[in-house]
């Protein structure tokens, strides 16, 4: 099988995925980052009465037509505890921001716009407009309004809203279930003592991570030696757990020790490909078994975050009805960048600003995928398409964003 460009390979595991859409409840507190599965609409009238909208004094209009108005206050109208008379011609109440506007009363007098006279008296100074400093009944949303529609994803903003319709729970769409198995003799544990032949295991906890990010509930099968029978018996956890992916880390090649990929073609995972024209990360697996999507990324670390941010990200975002994270950026090479061959490059880099104030893309002199700790430091991954001549210092450079939001 030839190598299959990354655009080519992400159309294809994309185009196979549909959005769950299974339904839950939940309440508002869990509810942040979520994609409602229906409608919103208010359940009640928000403002509930004409209120004001500052301190001052509830009046009619026609009394104070110009400075110089002379009204007696008839009482007080305050948030929770509103004025239950009536304001009539010469009266006023006065009344405090959020409070209900009593009967009669069309318009608030700033407070710093009347002056105090003896008794319960007090003489207008500034000119009023009809109905000023009056939040109308429903000025925000009415009764059955519809204000966040089905597919909004909610954020801060969005459940002060729901809040406020009287919604202590919404329904929203399921995350999708992500299965992470670790393949593998050589992987031990971190807090582990590796033997002689063994070295951390340290995939699983960023695509974990990753998966989360993206909208995932995980499930981590844990690790498995080189050994069918136990591939096997993990694979048949994340089908009883009803996995909607299953991630493997390592294994996924040909090899003699790389048994994951003939394991789960013999449990009945149709391979739609593997090997793409991208580096790092070539050997990576994709296929279906039954409705479970799979993903097979390579042991290698630095390939696999790669890869999980490729294709893992948008699979889960798509699944879960969240929009893609916007991780293309252009910044402008810091040094010459040498021409490419056949497969993709993503070479890892930091960004800094100019003096002119243009983002400046400069890679690490050492890219080996080994490398965890120049991944750690990177800020983005510049890309090199394949077969592209050398890029001098200065020119544009497409780049992928490891944190979109550090251009702001």
């Amino acid at each position: 099988m030839s190598l299959l460009p990354v655009a080519d390979a992400q159309e294809r595991l994309l185009n196979s995925a549909t959005p769950l859409h299974r339904i839950e409840s939940i309440t508002l507190d869990l509810a942040d980052g979520r994609v409602l599965a229906k409608d919103l609409a208010a359940r009640l009238t928000q403002p509930p009465f004409d209120a004001s909208a500052m301190d001052g004094y509830a009046l009619r209009f026609d009394d104070a037509p110009e400075p110089g108005a002379e009204l007696t206050v008839i009482g007080t109208s305050a948030a929770g505890h509103a004025f239950e008379g009536t304001v009539g011609r010469g009266e006023t109440a006065r009344i405090f921001t959020g409070a209900p506007v009593p009967s009669g009363a069309d318009t608030v007098l700033l407070q710093e716009d009347a002056e105090r006279l003896e008794g319960s008296r007090i003489r207008t100074t500034y000119s009023l407009r009809n109905g000023q400093h009056i939040r109308p009944r429903g000025q925000d949303f009415a009764e059955g309004e519809v204000v966040l529609p089905a597919g909004t994803v909610m954020d801060f903003s969005r459940l002060t809203v729901a809040a406020a319709m009287n919604h202590p729970a919404l329904e929203v769409y399921r995350r999708p279930l992500v299965a992470i198995l670790a393949t593998g003799d050589e992987l031990v544990t971190p807090g582990s003592e590796p033997g002689p032949s063994q070295i951390i295991a340290s995939n699983t906890f960023g695509i974990a991570a990753l998966a989360r990010s993206a909208g995932a509930h995980v499930l981590d099968l844990g690790i498995v030696p080189d050994d069918e029978a136990e591939i096997t018996a993990a694979i048949g956890r994340a089908q009883v757990a009803k996995a909607d992916v299953i991630v493997t880390l390592g294994g996924a090649s040909v090899g003699d020790h790389d048994l994951v990929q003939a394991t789960l073609i013999a449990a009945g995972m149709q391979l739609d490909f593997w090997r793409i024209a991208m580096r790092p990360g070539k050997p990576l697996m994709v296929g279906s078994l039954g409705e479970t999507h799979v993903l097979g990324l390579p042991g290698n670390p630095v390939s696999s975050l790669v890869c999980g941010l490729l294709f893992l990200e948008p699979l889960i975002r798509k699944l879960a009805s969240l929009p893609p994270v916007k991780r293309d950026a252009t910044a402008r090479a810091a040094v010459t960048l040498k021409a490419n061959d056949q497969r993709q490059d993503y070479v890892r880099a930091t960004l800094t600003k100019s003096a002119d104030g243009d983002w400046l893309a400069e890679p690490f002199s050492k890219q080996d995928s080994s490398m965890m700790k120049v991944f750690s430091r990177s800020d983005c991954l510049i890309i090199r398409p394949p077969h592209v001549p050398e890029l001098t210092a200065g020119a544009p450079c497409p780049v992928l964003l490891l944190r979109p939001d550090l251009l702001g």
